[in-house]
């Protein structure tokens, strides 16, 4: 019998908490199954504290990142961009793009192009634009090129408009559990930035999960591919992000 590759999943999200959101239950899948996931924050997202300044909310995030990270089995890292001041410009895609050479994945997660936020639209592109340059040999960077295999967008709230789910993965009970206790690290996850995170994540997984797999499956994510990629319906319980 051949080993099992191990894949390396990279998330690239606007802010700390935005893929954990949207991919921590993937995150949590693969990396029980033993994988390596990292997920890269291009802003705390610091601003969005009734009480708090910037600068102390930006702290905050980032501690509540890495634990959370930590819960998913993921690696957190981290940019030193503003929220709701992310340019998008060639400066910061190749700055993502050394990461992606430093990480090798085989698989990027990041935001739909589609959102009511900014941030999440400049992250859609620069995580696509940087995709482009880790490829190319002749963009001469401290690291070789590497090209990752798939890309795929996940579902944020924010970033509703024109998302189609094209992959539907299978969320056993307990990976979910585990996915809510991370998330709970963070302050947000229980509403204390005014908004509930907690009760529309859970209600998603669940109605996702009746859409995908009717009465056998409890809760599901799910994540979409680029115009004219491979979908990829994963029956059962199958990883469906094998290469």
């Amino acid at each position: 019998m051949t080993e099992k590759k191990e894949m390396r999943i990279l998330t690239i999200g606007a802010h700390a908490a935005d893929q954990e959101l949207a991919a921590g239950m993937i995150i949590a899948k693969y990396t029980a199954a033993g994988h390596k996931a990292f997920v890269l924050s291009l802003t705390p997202g610091e601003k969005g504290h009734p009480t708090l300044s910037a600068a102390e909310y930006a702290e905050q995030k980032k501690r509540e990142a890495t634990e959370c990270c930590r819960k998913l089995g993921a690696e957190a890292i981290f940019l030193n961009y503003g929220d709701a001041e992310l340019p998008y410009n060639d400066e910061v895609s190749l700055e993502v793009c050394d990461v992606i050479r430093e990480i090798k994945p085989d698989v990027i997660i990041t935001h739909w192009q589609n959102s009511m936020h900014r941030d999440h639209r400049h992250a859609h592109k620069i995580a696509m634009d940087a995709y482009f340059f880790a490829s190319l040999k002749r963009i001469e960077r401290a690291r070789p090129a590497h090209w990752t295999r798939r890309v795929y967008f996940s579902e944020n709230w924010e970033d509703m408009e024109g998302y189609e789910p094209d992959i539907y993965v299978n969320i056993p009970e307990p990976i979910f559990e585990q996915y809510c206790d991370a998330l709970s690290s963070f302050a947000l996850w229980n509403g204390g930035t005014g908004w509930p995170y907690a009760d529309y994540y859970k209600s998603l997984a669940r109605m996702r999960g009746c859409l995908g797999g009717g009465l056998n499956w409890k809760y599901a994510a799910t994540l979409m591919v680029p115009t004219g990629g491979l979908r990829q319906y994963a029956p059962g319980d199958r990883l469906p992000l094998e290469l």
